[in-house]
């Protein structure tokens, strides 16, 4: 059974002023991530891409090659994350345990200051799959809960606000997120918590 397909925001504001850049956090669909107007009208300078079947070109400077063979390269306009995660069966759910570091590592990264590195510190973010569905809402949803658990005790109430704020409709919730992707975030939300004890004692023990 397929659900609806449904009009909703290019972009959806989920939450607002995370990490140590204060950074606002939303979610979107392919349409949304390449959009620059729309993406700069809101402040985003950080874009996370969790789809593997979907490539963004965001380069706007490009390092011009002498061989015509080689693939464009150069700097983006904004500060870009490929994670490459299917929407359904087939990830390692040890890929998604690595989406939330490197998420939380995109909102907390501190630029050089040197050229080849042309971006500010900061900036809000968007996390993106192809529909922003179900792939962004699982990994969101993780972060939220670990990150301000006292607004999301559970990843259920985590993905409950997503669903609201991203425009889900109760018809497509069972997809929106995938189970497996939904099991995935559960796996790592507990991994997460050994990881940070681990750190905490490496920490007392220096």
């Amino acid at each position: 059974m397929d659900a609806p397909v449904y009009t909703r925001p290019a972009i959806s504001l989920i939450a607002r002023e995370l990490g140590p850049h204060s950074a606002d956090l939303y979610i979107g669909g392919s349409d949304g991530a390449r959009d620059l107007d729309l993406l700069k009208r809101h402040g985003i300078s950080i874009v996370v891409n969790c789809a593997i079947n979907l490539d963004i070109n965001l380069v706007r400077e490009e390092e011009v090659s002498i061989n015509d063979d080689l693939c464009a390269s150069g700097y983006a306009a904004v500060r870009y994350y490929k994670l490459g995660m299917i929407d359904g069966d087939g990830s390692p759910d040890t890929m998604m345990l690595g989406a939330y570091y490197i998420l939380d590592g995109a909102l907390r990264q501190t630029m050089p200051k040197r050229a080849t590195y042309p971006f500010a510190d900061g900036g809000n973010i968007l996390v993106n799959c192809r529909g922003g569905r179900s792939r962004s809402v699982s990994l969101v949803a993780l972060f939220l809960h670990k990150q301000q658990p006292h607004l999301f005790p559970t990843l259920d109430a985590a993905v409950a606000h997503i669903r609201e704020h991203r425009e889900l409709r109760p018809d497509e919730w069972f997809e929106t997120p995938k189970p497996m992707l939904y099991e995935a975030a559960r796996r790592a939300s507990a991994w997460i918590d050994l990881v940070e004890a681990s750190r905490l004692e490496v920490k007392a023990d220096v």
